[in-house]
């Protein structure tokens, strides 16, 4: 598929504004991948994604830590959303629709919030810091048109694939507003003719020894240590890749941009996994509680299974399975509750191609186009299961087993 680039798809309404804004410094970005265009038939659109992944991660790490972050509004579902989650809404969609105008976005937000709740000049602010039009900068009009490009008036897609980027702003919105480290993720993904082809995300807060840490503990510190934030990048055929965000978020800092490549981990039995789900959940929720027991402990015990709790409930958890630092995460669905395809579209590509796997409880695979007209929403059977590949047939078979034992002993 050929796309149409283009300089600017989006009106040209302008204003005044203060020369103090028209001196601000330009945010600068390089992004060199880890492969080549012979192997990524993508690579345009992949870089084009980094790039503005990068951007959106060092705005989101301003924002945090500046009293910005006290603008917190909240959704009728009850979740905050802040100038962060509009500026990175804005920032991607300006970023992406100046390349590829002619594909529609799909994202969370939309531009209702940032003009009911007076938030439209810092939102302006926060993306003219991180953008790459400091000669020629955005207007407040173009930014919530740009907000708007992803919302659910957006776009009207129908019955046949379609091609559109999916956008999670800020997932883990509520751990961002903490103040704390919690693992929020800007998460970014390309569906190309209704196949999932690349995916970026972004964790500020992502230590480089996670991998020896609960994810509570990661949750717990204090100090983000330097060095800290990872990218991660997969495009089909091509693997999954993290890189350091310091070089990225520190603007001095004179670092290499080196990409390593990812695999999810090797555990091939029960009790040698590493169980992650939702910090909002406890284990007896799950099926197979009725078959293991959780523990936390260095040691495991006959009947029992190690389990880590995801942070936030963010795309964090897919890295963590991508990157094998936990084995497997399981997710329910949730009653009254709709399941969005921002939280799950870019975490499945970067599992999938890092040797993992992603289902639906009842082992089918996740269905982007089941929303026909938004393509916002999914419908998994049961739950959502990412694994490393090697457990997934396994644990479908016992989460099968544990539901049908259940529902015997609760008609009983």
């Amino acid at each position: 598929m050929i796309f149409v680039h283009s300089a600017r798809h989006f009106s040209t309404v302008r204003f005044t504004r203060p020369d103090s804004v028209l001196r601000r410094r330009r945010f600068r970005v390089r992004s060199s991948l880890p492969f080549g265009t012979e192997k990524a038939n993508y690579y345009r659109e992949l870089e084009a994604a980094v790039d503005a992944v990068e951007r959106a991660c060092a705005l989101c790490v301003d924002i945090q830590s500046s009293v910005l972050q006290r603008r917190v509004v909240e959704k009728t579902d009850q979740t905050p959303v802040t100038v962060a989650d509009f500026g990175v809404q804005a920032l991607v969609s300006l970023e992406l629709g100046k390349r590829f105008p002619l594909i529609p976005l799909v994202a969370e937000e939309d531009s209702a919030f940032v003009r009911s709740n007076k938030l439209v000049e810092p939102v302006l602010n926060a993306v003219l810091d991180k953008s790459s039009c400091a000669e020629n900068p955005w207007t407040a009009d173009e930014v919530l048109e740009a907000i708007d490009r992803g919302g659910p008036e957006g776009f009207a897609f129908g019955a046949q694939p379609a091609t559109y980027w999916v956008l999670d702003p800020i997932d883990g919105t509520k751990g961002f507003v903490k103040g704390n480290p919690a693992l929020y993720v800007v998460g970014l993904a390309l569906v190309v003719d209704g196949e999932l082809v690349l995916g970026v995300m972004g964790c500020p807060n992502w230590k480089n020894d996670i991998s020896n840490k609960s994810t509570s503990e990661v949750q717990e510190e204090n100090i983000t240590p330097p060095g800290s934030g990872i990218i991660m990048v997969a495009h089909t055929g091509c693997g999954t890749w993290t890189k350091r965000l310091s070089s990225v978020l520190n603007s001095t800092a004179k670092m290499p941009y080196s990409w390593t490549q990812c695999f999810v981990d090797g555990s091939c039995i029960m009790e040698e996994a590493r169980f992650s789900i939702p910090d909002s959940d406890v284990w007896e929720s799950f099926p197979l509680s009725s078959l293991f027991r959780s523990t936390n402990a260095d040691s495991i015990d006959q009947g029992e299974i190690l389990l880590v709790k995801s942070c936030c409930g963010s795309l964090s958890k897919y890295m963590m399975v991508a990157s094998g630092v936990v084995s497997l995460h399981m997710q329910r669905v949730k009653v009254h509750r709709v399941t969005k395809a921002w939280d799950h579209v870019v975490g499945i590509i970067c599992v999938h191609e890092a040797g993992g796997k992603v289902t639906d409880w009842k082992g089918d695979e996740l269905n982007l186009a089941a929303d026909e007209v938004g393509r916002r929403n999914i419908y998994p059977s049961g739950g959502i299961l990412a694994t490393n590949g090697t457990l997934h047939n396994r644990l479908l078979e016992m989460i099968s087993f544990s539901s049908t034992v259940s529902r015997k002993f609760y008609i009983n």
